[in-house]
């Protein structure tokens, strides 16, 4: 996301949690939380937007239109900075609470004068929480926990560790009885917490959870809740009638489900986690399958991944969704890495795993001599590589693509020179350094070598590392302008740590025409399987198989480069 999009969500966010605390109205309090949500999905940036396209944002009124005028002239707006003098700054920080939110705050400060950490400990230790109605023993219990894993709080999970999770927990649930929801099943860069859906009795499963949970945070009939490789994982356990509906709520988004909730009320029906209830007769009817809950509203069935409240839901009454790319449609991966660099196959292997994994192709794209650390390839390596590749592709049914990962310099120029570059198959472009740049430079930078003649695809365009690093200070919109006008590719990088390009600039860069190109940056064969995580990307930036070169033969893909 664009880091001023990303400040201006922030502070509206909190702007809304600050509201919530001193118990202001709600529609007040949803109103700045709508709006940042509506500003995380932007793809422009709001610098280069005027007052009257900052107005024309759905669910920016002209208040807010003020507000996030004088954050962009100030770094914050005055309202905020008034509200936020008026409570102490201990009491702000138990917003970083597991299960506290601005609700119980407000109830605790005004109950008991919490206005701290350490007031909240001493209370919660001295069973005096307890005496507020509607807490009790537990929730002190539940408080005293989040305090000790805020003190020791980690970052939200990969996917890869999400999957680490997930893999621990379902291994004891029989397969075809459970799916996994939320931001998980939405296809989410990172995620928090992990939601299972669960057609099973909670008698069956509680003691199988009990065998596997490092922590049993609350156990029910209704909802379990554990912690499994340190993350919290809530189950939610529902009759097979009333699946679909369970499944539905739980995915998501909020605002999805709001947006489908309005749109039930205003057809005089209630819609929940159980079914649709007709409120004239008060009949419910219940859905084993989500499928059966989109055609009970004439609705075309809206995959997970798009279910953000961007449009989707008007054009799922149209019945004319995208047809989002899936794994079967895909020929190849299109960076990969080799032990004649940093990788650990050799070319041999990895043309076989190549054909183990299905594919007609793969690109070796080893990186250039000029990235040191990362052991490349001289001009004459790389001419040496392709005569190794040119003698494996006789028999092997998966064909590796001759290529490389050239460095792109701090002025625009490439690491290889165009003699060499000139006779691979496909050339990835990529920084790698000189991460500090300044906004236009770095942009310039980027773009001088879009338009270079020999470059196909740019790699991990952003330079993120999830939960490590954040993306350069790039303008990806003119980032995205020039490849649409140069035709250059733009790579989804599909290892879990990057996911680069996001999901918005993926759909912004398909929306222009842009071609994008999923490569899994594998080094060993097991991370050939990354592949299903730029799928999951592309298809939440609206992706269908004619926008990625993955999905062409070679001829075509020589085509494209040609």
């Amino acid at each position: 996301m664009d880091e001023t999009n990303r400040r201006v969500a922030e502070l509206l966010h909190f702007m809304g949690q600050l509201l919530e605390i001193r118990g202001e109205d709600t529609f007040k309090v949803r109103a700045y939380h709508r709006a940042a949500e509506q500003i995380t999905r932007l793809n422009r940036s709001l610098r280069s937007m005027n007052g009257e396209e900052i107005r024309q944002i759905e669910g920016i009124g002209e208040r807010i239109a003020q507000k996030i005028q004088e954050i962009l002239d100030k770094g914050t707006f005055q309202e905020l900075e008034t509200i936020r003098a008026g409570i102490p700054a201990t009491l702000i920080e138990l917003l970083n609470l597991e299960g506290v939110g601005p609700k119980t705050i407000a109830r605790l400060w005004r109950a008991m004068g919490i206005q701290s950490l350490e007031d909240l400990e001493r209370a919660a230790r001295g069973h005096r929480i307890r005496a507020i109605k509607g807490f009790g023993e537990r929730k002190e219990q539940e408080i005293l926990h989040a305090i000790d894993l805020y003190r020791r709080q980690g970052s939200r999970m990969t996917r890869l560790q999400a999957d680490q999770v997930v893999q621990c927990v379902t291994a004891v649930l029989p397969l075809g009885t459970y799916d996994v929801a939320g931001s998980y099943r939405r296809g989410k860069s990172t995620i928090g917490d992990i939601d299972i859906v669960v057609a099973l009795s909670p008698s069956s499963v509680n003691p199988r959870l009990r065998e596997i949970a490092q922590e049993v945070i609350d156990e029910g009939d209704r909802r379990t809740s554990i912690r499994c490789e340190g993350q919290r994982v809530d189950m939610r356990f529902t009759k097979e009638n009333e699946y679909g509906s369970m499944l539905l709520y739980l995915t998501g988004s909020k605002e999805f489900n709001i947006r489908l909730r309005e749109i039930a009320l205003s057809r005089g029906l209630k819609l929940n986690e159980y079914g649709i209830e007709d409120r004239r007769d008060g009949k419910l009817h219940t859905f084993p399958r989500e499928e059966e809950i989109f055609t009970f509203l004439g609705m075309e069935y809206i995959p997970p991944e798009i279910r953000e409240d961007q449009g989707e839901i008007s054009l799922a009454f149209q019945h004319s969704l995208p047809q989002l790319v899936s794994q079967t449609e895909i020929k190849g991966d299109l960076h990969t890495h080799s032990s004649w660099s940093d990788g650990h196959l050799t070319l041999e292997e990895l043309a076989n795993a190549g054909a183990a994994a299905g594919y007609l192709y793969l690109l070796c794209s080893d990186h250039s001599a000029s990235l040191g650390i990362a052991h490349g390839l001289t001009e004459e390596k790389l001419r040496d590589q392709m005569g190794e590749i040119e003698w494996i592709n006789r028999n092997s049914p998966c064909q590796i693509l001759t290529g490389t990962e050239v460095d792109i310099l701090t002025d625009g120029t490439l690491g290889l020179s165009g003699s060499v570059l000139k006779d691979l198959d496909l050339v990835v472009a990529s920084i790698h350094s000189g991460f500090k740049q300044e906004r236009d430079a770095i942009t310039r930078r980027m773009i001088t070598a879009i338009t270079n003649d020999h470059v196909d695809i740019i790699g991990h365009p952003t330079g993120r590392l999830l939960g490590e690093r954040e993306s350069y200070d790039i303008d990806m919109i003119r980032v995205i302008d020039a490849a649409a006008d140069a035709r250059t590719a733009l790579e989804i990088n599909a290892s879990p740590h990057r996911l680069d390009l996001d999901d918005l600039h993926v759909r912004e860069a398909r929306n222009k025409g842009v071609k994008l190109a999923i490569g899994t940056d594998a080094h060993d064969e097991k991370e050939l399987s990354y592949i299903k995580y730029g799928i999951m990307i592309a298809r939440r930036g609206w992706c269908e198989a004619r926008d990625f070169l993955n999905t062409m033969d070679e001829d075509a893909l020589r085509k494209f480069a040609s």
